[in-house]
């Protein structure tokens, strides 16, 4: 009897150890969150590894790794040069997709595409236009029947990297806004309400009539909302739900760093919001004290980079290009524990 409790207890101990060995805890962005969710479970059939995913917000996320709280991070901003000196050591930025962020509206009794431009949605969101039926917005949509109702502005209340886009948007294409707000992942908004998250913003925007935001589109689907035709710098109106389009926009050269930046973007079919997202780890990975599981978080991200991006576009999110491949597989084999490569 007590040859067979100490077999059970041996077997539960072992069986805890390669489970503890096989869980990893990652936090972060929610703009990729519903691609991250959906490639931690691919994962985890395909190899016996839990992911935990937390979609805390980018600045959060970053936080968190600061803290040395979670094995990986995820931002779709860079860090700060007060975050880098923080972390107290190199992090590196590996890119796993590229999103649309999209602007979304509840406008009462039309349920279709508007047309903006980039002048226009910064003028919204400086609190510039009230009214859905101002003329900015009418001269673009004649034959839009638009109420005259107040349009109430949902913003982000977290520290985000949703709003580092936009914002970098929004600087981009208003000098008003450039010299105001700015480009922050947590501005001074000029006016608003907030909403945590990406989940957040969506919700507060469907259940409030004449609202508008700004979301992942993933979330815009998600909850059948409908979003903005934006146009680009070559002057036409894009619609983000066509992947080309985020193609399009990311077909550029990466940077050694992996930080691209995809607003704006002068191609002439690509989405202007359009944005990648980084996952982030520590170059140096020896303070883990656990070289296994150090090598087990970059083998999750190798297989992001690789069997995962398939997941991408059935989720709408774009394919990283070929090239930001490489970049991202060079940065991975730069992570190093005690001097040694861990790939």
């Amino acid at each position: 009897m007590k040859r067979t409790t100490l077999f059970v207890a041996v077997l539960f101990a072992v069986a805890f150890s390669a489970s503890a060995q096989t869980q990893l805890i990652g936090a972060g962005a929610t703009f990729p969150q519903p691609l991250y969710v959906k490639m931690f479970d691919e994962y985890k059939k395909a190899t016996k590894v839990e992911v935990n995913y937390q979609g805390v917000g980018s600045g959060a996320g970053v936080n968190q790794l600061i803290a040395k709280t979670v094995d990986f991070g995820a931002s779709d901003a860079p860090m700060t040069a007060d975050q880098s000196t923080k972390a107290g050591a190199e992090v590196v930025h590996v890119p796993t997709c590229v999103g649309a962020i999209v602007v979304t509206y509840n406008i009462p009794g039309y349920t279709g595409s508007l047309k903006v431009t980039g002048p226009l949605i910064a003028d919204i969101f400086l609190g510039k236009i009230t009214k859905w039926d101002d003329e900015a917005i009418a001269k673009l949509n004649p034959t839009v029947k638009l109420p005259d109702s107040n349009i109430v502005v949902v913003r982000r209340a977290d520290a985000s990297g949703t709003s580092f886009n936009f914002t970098n948007y929004l600087a981009k294409e208003s000098k008003e806004w450039a010299d105001g707000p700015g480009v922050n992942n947590n501005p001074k908004w000029p006016v608003g309400v907030g909403g945590k998250g990406n989940p957040g913003v969506a919700a507060y925007v469907k259940q409030v009539p004449g609202s508008i935001g700004y979301v992942e589109i993933a979330y815009a689907l998600q909850n059948k909302m409908p979003f903005a035709a934006v146009q680009n710098k070559a002057g036409n109106f894009i619609d983000p739900s066509k992947i080309s389009s985020l193609t399009e926009a990311a077909n550029i050269a990466f940077p050694a760093d992996g930080k691209a930046d995809l607003i704006d973007s002068e191609a002439a079919n690509g989405y202007p919001i359009s944005a990648t997202t980084w996952v982030l780890v520590y170059k140096d990975q020896t303070y883990t004290g656990n070289q296994e599981k150090s090598k087990a978080v970059l083998k999750t991200i190798w297989w992001m980079l690789h069997e995962g991006q398939s997941l991408n576009e059935g989720l709408n999110y774009a394919k990283l290009p070929a090239g930001a491949v490489k970049v991202a597989e060079t940065l991975m084999k730069s992570v190093t524990y005690n001097g040694k490569p861990l790939l």
